[in-house]
């Protein structure tokens, strides 16, 4: 079995690089720590050094390109990546949770500063374009050599999605020729295999990674007990990242993704029938058989290059696909909910974007970029339900089938102007503008000014300030295109008939926050932030699919504070963050026919939180190293997201701590390996992320209960 799965990950490496017939187009680089860049090694010194050099210096180009001025970030290295209970395989969201700010939702979803999802992934810099939302993970931790998070006020090369821009740098800039194969077990008869190869020669460079994943636990349990019913997930990944140098001053870089996950619906036990179904046999809610299944790719072609007088560039094409499709129980869905659909929602953009850095004397640096994409989303929809009165009774049993099919296709542009000014050597002055325009289901634009301001009080005390205009297309993936009319008189009628187009979502963010070094180990931070915001976007799931519809509220006014500290010396680490948060809105503006009456007019009236507001959160973790062991453990801790009539309530606040060690052994004949065990949830507290009730909300979803593994993983 273990063979055939690493032949089945290198199969699906293959395919991935395989799948290179791209439409492509641009991205933007982020800032990276220089301390960061390639080294390089190898038996002949001489061959080497004049690559390592030049690597070094293409990577700290493309690190300058995107500055973060004004803004607060959050770095993940190796050691705190290596000090999680799961290490490499510890998913993507899981990881971003140690942040400050940063609450978890069920389906893996991730709210940063009181925002719905709205996060921008980077890889090496490079934007990567959104994908359909689901349960899985598109991106892998295990291909990360640091992971930022960078929040507040951005500069303005970043648009769109700006909640939060993760920026992944790959463990592929080491470039050794070396690789690694890991396994990791235990509970829910959970099995992880993983397989990573780096390389050099010559001017060309390569890291590969594949992953294989089964659990019984793909989707958080609806009810809550240990083990959930009718759960188990497969989950396939691979990534690539290549590069070749075209002399001393420009490189090639062609990076790759692929996903592809399946997962079952788990099931809730004594569940009634609603409906009934002619012809078919009764059946238990334990028995149910629906399906999810997700696919994600992506590929990146990118020419980055210097030029004299310290100009830097970077031109990308980008290609991104991804789909989810939904596969009912037949008669189960039918005759418990009403309705069967068979829902497939399918994406595909392709882009271009450019970059570029340019010094004005000792104190200016000047940056620009444009931004092209075109996206095509498609939905078919082929949903089997019962005719109904007005009153939503059932007249027969006879199910009639509805094609709901739609297509939407769209432009997306962006321009960006700013400059980096250093009047002395303590302030730094970030000022700029970009110019957004979308023409999907709404033509909108907007010119938005940001101004970021660094100054150092002393080496130890730094105060950060920062204003943005804020513009967010509504994501075209997650547009409800239901046709209203269609499902009149069934047992799938919609609570009401009003509906309006998803609007840009449109706001003023203010951020400020100082951090400070009380000595040479512990670091403090202390950051506020509110935004004002117009239109403002949020999600619900509103069908039996398990796939996320926006809509907007007309107002939304969301403020918080965030306390940050660190502690580290040779043999110890540790750190903390504690974050309040306050998210409201008022009036649905959109997709109003997916609320019943009461709801909007009690929304109208008055503010309400947002069905994501969770008031309190905190993480905090350390470890310790001991010769060959490192002890580890985390915990977080969330006072309840919202929930009950218009999200008037939250459910409990829940800690959770995990524990783990990994054990750096040297064995006769086998030589070095490194095995990991992990404790999830070591005092087995029993808690709801969601119950069910809420705005937008669609199934109830526990956290995990206690489980065990180990690993073990051998470098080569």
């Amino acid at each position: 079995m273990f063979v055939f799965k690493l032949r089945a990950m290198a199969s699906a490496i293959a395919g991935a690089i395989a799948v290179v017939s791209i439409p492509v187009y641009p991205v933007t680089a982020v800032a990276a720590e220089p301390e960061n860049s390639a080294v390089l090694t190898a038996a002949n010194p001489q061959t080497i050094e004049p690559v390592e050099v030049v690597i070094k210096r293409l990577d700290e180009a493309r690190n300058g390109l995107s500055p973060d001025t004004g803004s607060t970030i959050y770095r993940f290295g190796r050691k705190d990546i290596e000090a999680l209970p799961f290490g490499d395989n510890t998913p993507l969201n899981q990881v971003l949770m140690q942040a400050p700010g940063v609450v978890q939702d069920s389906y893996g979803q991730l709210h940063v500063r009181g925002d719905h999802a709205n996060l921008q992934y980077r890889i090496n810099g490079v934007v990567i374009p959104e994908s359909i939302s689901g349960f899985g993970q598109a991106l892998d931790t295990r291909f990360a050599q640091q992971i930022s998070v960078l929040t507040g006020a951005l500069p303005a090369q970043y648009g769109y999605r700006t909640a939060g821009v993760i920026d992944i740098q790959t463990k592929g800039n080491s470039f050794e020729n070396s690789g690694s194969l890991s396994y990791l077990g235990g509970s829910h008869n959970h099995q992880e295999t993983g397989l990573e190869l780096s390389g050099l020669k010559d001017a060309f460079s390569f890291f590969l990674t594949g992953s294989f994943l089964r659990n019984n636990l793909g989707i958080e349990n609806p009810i809550a007990t240990k083990n959930a019913i009718h759960d188990t997930t497969n989950q396939w990944k691979a990534f690539g990242n290549l590069s070749y140098l075209l002399g001393n001053d420009s490189r090639i870089n062609f990076v790759f993704g692929h996903s592809d996950s399946r997962f079952q619906i788990p099931n809730v036990a004594e569940q009634t029938p609603s409906f009934t179904l002619d012809n078919a046999a009764a059946i238990s809610s334990v028995n149910f058989d629906a399906r999810q299944r997700e696919k994600n790719r992506f590929q990146i072609l990118s020419y980055q290059g210097t030029a004299g007088a310290g100009v830097d560039y970077q031109v990308s094409l980008f290609n991104r696909y991804s789909d989810v499709a939904y596969t009912p129980d037949a008669v189960g869905d039918l005759t418990f909910k009403g309705i069967a659909a068979h829902i497939l929602r399918r994406n595909q953009t392709v882009g271009t974007q450019a970059d570029l850095s340019y010094p004005v004397g000792r104190e200016h640096t000047l940056r620009t970029g444009i931004v092209y994409s075109r996206e095509q989303f498609r939905v078919n929809n082929v949903s089997q339900v019962f005719a109904a009165d007005t009153d939503g009774n059932q007249l027969n049993g006879m199910p009639i089938s509805i094609v709901d099919n739609s297509q939407i296709s769209g432009h997306l542009y962006g321009i960006y102007l700013q400059d980096e000014w250093k009047p002395t050597d303590k302030l730094t002055i970030n000022y700029g503008a970009r110019y957004d325009r979308v023409s999907t289901i709404v033509n909108e634009s907007q010119l938005s000014p940001r101004l970021g301001v660094v100054y150092d009080f002393t080496p130890q005390t730094r105060v950060h300030a920062g204003y943005a205009r804020y513009f967010t297309p509504p994501p075209t993936e997650k547009i409800d295109t239901t046709s209203i009319a269609l499902f009149l008189n069934t047992t799938n009628a919609l609570p009401s008939d009003a509906n309006t187009s998803v609007k840009s979502e449109r706001s003023h963010y203010y951020d400020i926050g100082l951090s400070h070094q009380l000595t040479p180990s512990i670091t403090v931070g202390l950051d506020g932030y509110y935004r004002d915001v117009r239109h403002l976007q949020d999600e619900g799931q509103f069908g039996n699919a398990l796939i996320f519809s926006a809509f907007n509220y007309e107002r939304g006014k969301i403020y918080g504070l965030e306390l940050s500290g660190s502690y580290k010396q040779s043999h110890f680490t540790a750190y903390g963050n504690a974050s309040y948060s306050s998210a409201k809105g008022k009036a649905i503006e959109s997709g109003q026919f997916n609320f019943a009456q009461d709801e909007l007019d009690a929304i109208n009236k008055n503010w309400v939180h947002l069905d994501h507001e969770q008031r309190w959160a905190a993480s905090a973790g350390m470890s310790y190293r001991l010769g060959r062991t490192l002890i580890s453990a985390d915990m977080l801790y969330g006072s309840g997201l919202r929930n009950g009539f218009v999200n008037s309530q939250h459910l409990p606040g829940y800690t959770q701590v995990n524990l783990s060690l990994l054990q750096n052994l040297d064995l006769p004949g086998i030589g070095k390996l490194d095995a990991r065990f992990a404790l999830i949830n070591a005092f087995d507290k029993t808690y709801q992320i969601r119950d069910g009730s809420g705005i937008g909300v669609g199934a109830p979803q526990f956290g995990p209960r206690r489980a065990l593994y180990a690993g073990i993983s051998k470098a080569f």
